[in-house]
């Protein structure tokens, strides 16, 4: 009875976190469209991670360690990636991913739409653990897994630091980055966020039960998202049309791995 209450409750939860995500990306939308921007679309998504997160456990009112540790991750993980990107975008003014899409609102409505797909599965495992009622001990996995997000959030925020340092130093005009972390891996950022998300999945999996295993969905569809869908592919067709000439980039890129240092 226990188990059927509690397993109605995350479900109920799951309803209502779905309708406050795609209720902000869909409001958010017709204003983008309107205006036939994207500067704030970035924001509009952590922020929502950020609201959804602090929203589910508010719903609970159970408060227990782990869903106060693992929404402190989730809020500490948006206000600083969020914060980073939209800085970013009204540095540089537009985001390339959307020149074909910003003037088409039909097009733009499902860029809304993904991101809203994009919320609501990364932050299942989140979701499910703070809709539970009862308590359970910390085991080793809540340590390995919070341990796995500091590292990845630590990877993530100095890759960021050093790609805008790289950026902002006029002598690097027209220079592909090689410095730092992106001399181990092409894409260290991406591989903090996989480390994050699969780091509170981790975690997660100290109290799921039946069904609410389906969580594993958010690292796999995250770690999808970034190496096959808008993450590496975008990042690989935009540097080859900037570096595609520059034998040294050719030599960076076939000699340096992708994600994992001396894997892939």
């Amino acid at each position: 009875m226990i188990f059927e209450m509690g397993s109605n409750l995350a479900k109920s939860n799951l309803v209502k976190a779905a309708a406050v995500d795609f209720g902000i990306q869909w409001a958010c939308w017709a204003v983008a469209a309107t205006l036939k921007t994207e500067k704030f679309y970035d924001l509009a998504g952590s922020s929502t991670f950020f609201l959804l997160a602090l929203q589910s456990l508010r719903w609970n009112r159970t408060y227990f360690t782990r869903q106060k540790v693992q929404t402190g991750m989730v809020m500490a993980w948006a206000v600083r990636l969020g914060t980073f990107l939209f800085t970013r975008i009204l540095k540089e003014g537009h985001d390339k991913r959307f020149n074909k899409v910003r003037d088409n609102p039909r097009v733009f409505w499902f860029y809304w739409t993904v991101q809203g797909v994009w919320v609501l599965l990364t932050l299942l495992p989140t979701l499910l653990v703070n809709s539970k009622k009862e308590d359970q001990p910390l085991t080793k996995k809540d340590y390995i897994g919070w341990g796995l997000w500091v590292a990845g959030f630590i990877l993530e925020t100095v890759a960021d630091y050093q790609k805008s340092s790289f950026r902002n130093n006029p002598d690097n005009e027209g220079q592909f980055i090689n410095v730092g972390l992106w001399k181990m891996v092409q894409y260290p950022n991406y591989l903090g966020e996989i480390m994050m998300w699969s780091g509170l999945y981790l975690t997660s999996t100290s109290v799921l039960k039946g069904w609410e295993h389906m969580a594993v969905v958010s690292p796999m569809f995250l770690t999808f998202l970034l190496t096959k869908l808008s993450g590496i592919p975008l990042q690989e067709k935009s540097a080859m049309r900037r570096y595609g000439s520059n034998p040294d980039y050719l030599q960076h890129i076939q000699n340096t791995k992708k994600l994992i240092p001396f894997m892939w």
